[in-house]
Order: C-alpha cells, then structure tokens, then sequence
C-alpha cells in the first residue's frame, strides 16, 4: 500500500541546523547593532521572520559570522552543540556581557506539517523582539568593545571541530579560562521556546561595568 505522506523522508536534524544557524546569524547582527558594538552606519534594515532587523555591511564581521556558523552547523545537526555564546569584550578582552543560546533538539524531532514550521518562524521572531529590547534591560557598555563567539560542544565535537578548520582554514581554538571568567555576573533571561524542531534559550550574562 503506497504512502501519501510527503513528510516521511524530511530530515529534521538537518532542517534544525538550518533553521538554528540562519537564526543564530540574524541576532547576531541585532544584538550587534542594539548594543552599539559598531556604528549604526555599518548596518542595514533587512526584513527576517516579517519583522525588520538590522545586518551588517562590513565584510569581515559578516565573513567572520558566516565562517563561524558554517564550521558548527554539522555539530548542530549532530546534537553535539550546548550552546553558542556571543561574547562582548573590553579593550583588555575582559568579558562584559555573554549572549548565551542554549540548543538542544527535541527527544523525538518531527516536522507533521508546514504549520509546525510556520508557528517555529513566530516562535523565532519573538525572540528577536526580545533581543530589541534588551538595552533597557542592561547598562550601558564603554566605548572600544569587541566580540567574539564561544561554541560549547561535547568532547566528542573537538576532532571534528580540528578536522573542519584544517577544510575551511578557519581556526577554532579552546578558550583561556580567564577570557570566561565574570565576577558576581548577574544572569538576564530573555527567552525560551520549545518545539517538535528544536529547543533554545537565551539568556544574558553580564558583568560589572563599572571604572570600564
């Protein structure tokens, strides 16, 4: 007896990949351009999940996020990604705020229908919104600030991270613990979402801003 359904071959762990780097991408460029890490002058308004958002022009930063991206996308897709942190940094490369995506895919990832993915793009946009929000909920950070993104994977993720750079000439190294350190860093949760394609939280953690 043939089978009528067209959902049957979807990979969802690819789909979930997809769907967390092109996510991850875009609030990248807003948190940069809500937090003033660059001028405004460097970004343009774009529309992503029917809400404008805001993109860098400056080609290093976007060649640096997409290469960042692209080498983690096959360990989102494995399940063996924690969380990808954006780290906003002082001139010295103390940590200010941490920008923390925790991902984790769903015990049993199915996509039924389109409508699953369509409430997934609302789920998204939400929290976008909340990313344009988040000045009012974070001090104000000094000027000459950088950033840098951290990816925690599992042990298992390292080879295969070294493998990839060696592919993509593009270096991941382990992080020096003190580059993690934040004293007395008060934890700002933003959002949480769940679905039968992905689960993600965000969270800020910010440092002591003060005499910086």
């Amino acid at each position: 007896m043939a089978s009528s359904s067209s959902h049957q071959d979807i990979n969802v762990a690819q789909i979930a990949a997809d769907i967390v780097c092109e996510f991850l991408e875009v609030a990248f460029h807003q948190i940069l351009y809500m937090r003033q890490v660059y001028p405004p002058g460097i970004f343009q308004r774009r529309r992503k999940y029917n809400i404008p958002v805001q993109m860098s022009c400056h080609p290093d930063v976007n060649q640096y996020l997409v290469d960042t991206l692209q080498t983690i996308r096959p360990l989102v897709e494995k399940g063996e990604v924690d969380r990808v942190v954006l780290n906003i940094t002082d001139r010295q490369a103390c940590p200010l705020e941490r920008f923390v995506f925790e991902v984790t895919p769903p015990v049993e990832p199915s996509v039924k229908d389109d409508s699953y993915l369509l409430r997934l793009e609302q789920a998204l946009r939400a929290f976008i919104l909340k990313i344009n929000v988040c000045d009012s909920m974070l001090d104000t950070l000094p000027q000459d600030v950088t950033f840098s993104v951290h990816v925690y994977t599992q042990d298992s993720a390292a080879a295969s991270l070294e493998q990839q750079q060696l592919v993509q000439n593009f270096p991941w190294v382990e992080a020096d613990s003190d580059s993690l350190k934040m004293p007395n860093a008060k934890i700002i949760p933003l959002k949480t979402m769940s679905s039968d394609v992905i689960k993600m939280q965000l969270y800020v953690e910010e440092g002591d801003k003060t005499g910086r």
